[in-house]
């Protein structure tokens, strides 16, 4: 795999490349890219093509890394310098990105970190709990820390939902779920009308006084919240908390354990079915819509 600016660096003139590709001894890839044999490209020379075509560029997104088995001929995703433009290709997505030159690299073919490339898949998510999603992701990673990721945030002065992100990564560091917290207070608690649980309550247990996230404790119901990063299976947890859900709301039972999911992704079913549970231990409060589009259902 080479560029036209590699060739001629080493010496290969205009004439010998158009010579070499009529004897197909070489084959262009894209403008000015070629590979020196006719057969089918591995993933590695796509990437390769895809860089030295767009360069200076860098793997990101979904590319970031060599997908594990076989190569599904994805389009191969490249970061440049929000100013510049070049004609899209095939095979090629381009994404504009400001404040290239204080990013983190490495790899080869060349990529973004994955601290910045999950933060720069942050910024682009629809929804908050997709931006959430991509932060677990990265946090997954045994070489990705707090202070990595806190680093890779100052290189994004401008990125969107700032704040939570970084109360995740503050989570992350200090083994806390302030922001699962603050979302199930704000989305599912006070938005839908819910009665206000005791915040850390305390309660006596074989090893001492354990605390509850949010304790109901006249209609004798507890909310644990589980906001831990860097779980590789979180959504399978999600899964898992969702149908839970459900088993609590038809059998009454005391604790509910919530994660990201029911409260960023389903706030207005989760209070559906917290409030079912409450009025089935004694609450008679009045549920109310969070908003245009509230998918609660009266309990």
């Amino acid at each position: 795999m080479a560029s036209h600016a590699q060739l001629t660096a080493g010496g290969v003139t205009k004439v010998d490349i158009e010579r070499r590709l009529r004897r197909k001894e070489l084959r262009r890839v894209h403008p000015r890219v070629y590979v020196d044999h006719a057969g089918p490209m591995t993933w590695t020379q796509r990437a390769w093509a895809a860089v030295l075509y767009a360069q200076p560029a860098y793997l990101c997104w979904t590319s970031l890394e060599e997908p594990k088995g076989r190569d599904d001929g994805s389009p191969i995703h490249v970061a440049i310098d929000h100013t510049r433009r070049i004609s899209p290709q095939d095979g090629i997505v381009i994404h504009r990105m400001k404040n290239m030159e204080q990013r983190s690299y490495g790899g080869t073919p060349p990529r973004l970190a994955i601290e910045d490339n999950g933060l720069a898949m942050a910024n682009d998510a629809k929804q908050e709990i997709d931006a959430i999603a991509r932060l677990a992701e990265v946090a997954s990673r045994k070489y990705v820390t707090a202070a990595t990721l806190r680093a890779a945030l100052d290189r994004y002065p401008s990125l969107r939902r700032r704040s939570l992100i970084a109360g995740l990564i503050d989570d992350l560091e200090a083994g806390t779920h302030s922001v699962l917290e603050h979302g199930y207070l704000t989305k599912v608690e006070r938005a839908h009308g819910l009665p206000i649980g005791t915040r850390q309550a305390p309660r006596s247990g074989p090893n001492g006084n354990q605390f509850r996230d949010v304790d109901y404790a006249a209609y004798k119901l507890v909310v644990e919240l589980d906001g831990a990063l860097g779980h590789e299976s979180w959504r399978d947890q999600a899964r898992d908390a969702d149908r839970a859900l459900d088993d609590l709301a038809a059998t009454g039972a005391l604790t509910a354990r919530l994660r990201f999911h029911q409260v960023f992704d389903i706030p207005c079913q989760t209070a559906t079915r917290i409030a079912r549970i409450l009025r089935r231990n004694g609450w008679t409060g009045t549920m109310k819509v969070c908003g245009t589009g509230c998918r609660m259902k009266e309990a």
